[in-house]
């Protein structure tokens, strides 16, 4: 299992799909919350309000994962102004 997290590309690679989770959990869970006029039943829609904090939380996971496989493959930050 960590033998998978020693090389940095597999970090990266994962990163990549944890960022793209976590911004396909956002969205539905916005659209569900907070842009859907149907009815839904209580249980989704307190999954849709859940889905609200753990995109988020997955995107600066994945960010996080993102920046670290970059700095150990040396790349560091590209174009970052401040």
């Amino acid at each position: 299992m960590f033998d998978f997290f020693i090389n940095p590309q597999n970090v990266l690679h994962l990163s990549s799909r944890v960022l793209g989770a976590g911004l396909a959990l956002l969205l539905m869970g916005i659209y569900g919350a907070y842009l859907y006029d149907g009815h839904l039943p209580i249980v989704a829609l307190v999954t849709m309000h859940a889905m609200t904090i753990i995109g988020p939380t997955l995107l600066k996971i994945g960010y996080v994962m993102r920046l670290l496989a970059q700095h150990r493959l040396g790349k560091g930050l590209v174009g970052a102004v401040a």
